[in-house]
């Protein structure tokens, strides 16, 4: 296979999946998708959590996004109710 090939090969690969790389711990609020993703759930899932009110949206122009803050509360909520289950 030569140099070409291989070049070919790595960006078909690199366009056909998202790698762990494009995650960005910078960004303050997410797309929903993007969101679903970082909860390792569906996209179906994530809009069934917002409708419910258990994750927080903000709209943004005529979009909306998660602030990353409203899934780290949504986690620590479904932690914090986990544990006190289990002690009941």
């Amino acid at each position: 296979m030569t140099g070409d090939q291989t070049r070919k090969i790595a960006l078909v690969q690199s366009e056909a999946a998202p790698l762990e790389d494009d995650f960005d711990p910078t960004l303050l609020a997410v797309r929903v998708e993007e969101a679903a993703r970082r909860l390792s759930i569906g996209r179906t899932t994530m809009y069934a959590l917002i409708r419910d009110g258990a994750v927080q949206t903000v709209p943004i122009g005529r979009s909306r996004r998660v602030p990353v803050q409203a899934l780290s509360d949504y986690l620590a909520q479904r932690m914090q109710s986990r544990s006190t289950n289990a002690v009941a």
